[in-house]
């Protein structure tokens, strides 16, 4: 009897020490954020009304019908005049920028962010396991990641993933990387790099679907410190939930919505497509698809299933549809149920109003993303962590909320992922100095106010009452 005893136990207790491993394991395979810092340049890379005018003036390939279209673009972007530009703008010479203008403008980035990051984790560059950079258009040998290691002295067996031309999705890419690193690798801490240079990328040609990228991009970048070590739980801000990337490459009118090409003249830009709304509304679309059953409860999941149900059975062909001026379609699900805030990607304002219509979102809700672009504009692939910034700043994320991030880029790419948060945040970052005066009465900006006599004129270069800095 106690044989057949031992018999029964001792697989029981084996089961038990499996499901025990198992569970244990995963709980090593988490990926948290420890801390994360934001870039902002110094004030005198400060892109004013003023100077924006004397820059565009200068442009020798612009003429009247360019000023009016420029004029028209940036009223509607969405941006302010506090916004960073790299610093060959302001010395005169984007028209011929040099490899020491991007390198410089990257190190300015990383010496300042990095220091601060590490310093306020108190974390030593010698403690890094993992190294990911991504800058989208700026190529340098030996890598920008090789230039972090030799600046910092970081150790010599230091993981180093070096991504280029991934767009303003890059920093959820770069996340994944770090997510399935630390799935079979215990006890890491990862440094993630992700901004964009644009130095040797600012276009000073007349083509208006490349002159738009000028408009809308701006300086800026974020460092962020990642562990999977379960001794750290207890000091992480975030932990990343599910991540999901969507990649429509294989589309023609997807790839081809974002590019950087020579316009006709021979002169290197970023060219955005008329097909780029229809191409990010496929994408999203098709993200959202497979997050969605990840994210959301399952009461919402079968209340959608009955509604769906019932149409289809109902054959309700004459309901019409919400459209925005994007294309976006109003989702038939509501994400509220299974999120708490949103982080949306700062692409400009005709993309975070067709978010705010596809998810039927309130002003609350597309407030941070709407800041952030006026505060610093489309800083690319860390655009993300500025918004999030702000809903600290605010002090807007408590212990237990869901924080869901979207992201799109070059390619065509949609990227999304689910935060939750494991502790009440409060840090203003890059947001000190001016968190108090946001959101302000108005978002309108003074270019109208400045140059709409642009529209009055046929010839600006003879207008009488040319102001005196564009003389």
């Amino acid at each position: 009897m106690e044989l057949l005893y031992l018999l029964y136990l001792v697989p029981t207790l084996y089961a038990c020490f499996l499901i025990w491993k198992m569970f244990d394991e995963k709980r090593d395979r988490e990926c948290y954020i420890l801390n994360y810092q934001c870039y902002k340049p110094p004030n005198d890379r400060m892109l004013g009304t003023e100077f924006c005018g004397k820059l565009i003036r200068r442009t020798e390939n612009l003429g009247p019908s360019e000023y009016r279209f420029l004029l028209k673009a940036i009223v509607s972007s969405g941006i302010g005049e506090q916004t960073y530009a790299p610093r060959n703008i302001f010395e005169g010479r984007e028209a011929s920028p040099t490899l020491r203008d991007g390198i410089g403008e990257m190190e300015e980035f990383f010496h300042d962010s990095i220091g601060k990051l590490l310093a306020k984790s108190n974390v030593s560059p010698s403690e890094i396991d993992v190294l990911v950079v991504n800058i989208s258009m700026l190529a340098t040998v030996p890598s920008l990641s090789s230039r972090i290691i030799n600046h910092y002295k970081m150790r010599h067996d230091v993981k180093v993933y070096n991504l280029a031309g991934m767009g303003c999705s890059a920093s959820l890419i770069s996340m994944d990387i770090v997510k399935s690193i630390f799935k079979t690798q215990r006890n890491k801490l990862a440094l993630l790099i992700t901004s964009e240079s644009l130095s040797p990328n600012w276009y000073t040609g007349s083509d208006r679907s490349m002159i738009l990228a000028n408009c809308l991009f701006r300086s800026g970048g974020c460092a962020i410190l990642l562990t999977n070590k379960r001794s750290l739980k207890d000091k992480a801000m975030l932990r990343l939930k599910c991540l999901v990337r969507t990649h429509h490459g294989a589309r023609e009118e997807a790839y081809g919505c974002c590019i950087q090409q020579e316009d006709v003249e021979g002169r290197l830009g970023f060219h955005l497509g008329k097909t780029l709304p229809k191409a990010a509304t496929r994408a999203f679309v098709d993200n959202l698809r497979v997050i969605a059953p990840k994210i959301l409860p399952i009461r919402e999941l079968l209340r959608f299933m009955f509604a769906s149900l019932v149409k289809k059975i109902n054959k309700n062909t004459n309901a019409p549809k919400s459209v925005a001026s994007t294309g976006a379609t109003k989702s038939p699900l509501n994400f509220r149920t299974g999120v708490d805030h949103f982080c949306l990607h700062t692409g400009g304002k005709a993309v975070i109003d067709g978010i705010g219509m596809s998810l039927d979102l309130s002003e609350y809700d597309l407030e941070p993303a709407r800041m952030t672009l006026h505060r610093f504009g489309n800083t690319s692939a860390s655009s993300l962590w500025y918004v999030l910034s702000y809903m600290e700043a605010k002090k807007r994320l408590k212990k237990g909320d869901a924080v869901f991030m979207i992201s799109f880029g070059a390619g065509f790419k949609c990227n999304s992922c689910l935060w939750e948060v494991m502790k009440d945040l409060g840090d203003a970052n890059v947001w000190d100095d001016c968190i108090d005066e946001y959101p302000p009465e108005s978002l309108a900006n003074p270019f109208m106010e400045t140059y709409g006599w642009i529209n009055e004129v046929d010839d600006p270069f003879t207008y009488e009452h040319l102001p005196e800095f564009l003389k």
